[in-house]
């Protein structure tokens, strides 16, 4: 199984979206400080975890969360939970 998985920084609102095969070793890694690239915005919770039967069905809904209308939507997700916690 391939996973898309999306993390919302604790301390802002950044966001990072990747797919794997293992989810909590690369969340492990991306908290870890071994991804260059989320360094800075660490550490991290999960926003969304997807399950696909192929890397290849993974990366393309990847690609969808890393375009205008998936960051559209990442930002539903991160609105409906602010509300969810605060009910």
């Amino acid at each position: 199984m391939y996973f898309t998985y999306g993390l919302i920084s604790k301390d802002s609102k950044h966001t990072y979206v990747g797919s794997t095969g293992d989810v909590e070793r690369r969340i492990s890694e991306h908290n870890n400080g071994k991804v260059k690239s989320s360094k800075p915005y660490r550490p991290y919770e999960v926003l969304l975890k997807e399950e696909f039967k192929s890397l290849i069905e993974a990366r393309n809904k990847e690609s969808f969360y890393k375009s205008t209308t998936g960051r559209r939507r990442l930002k539903q997700i991160i609105h409906q939970r602010k509300q969810s916690k605060e009910c």
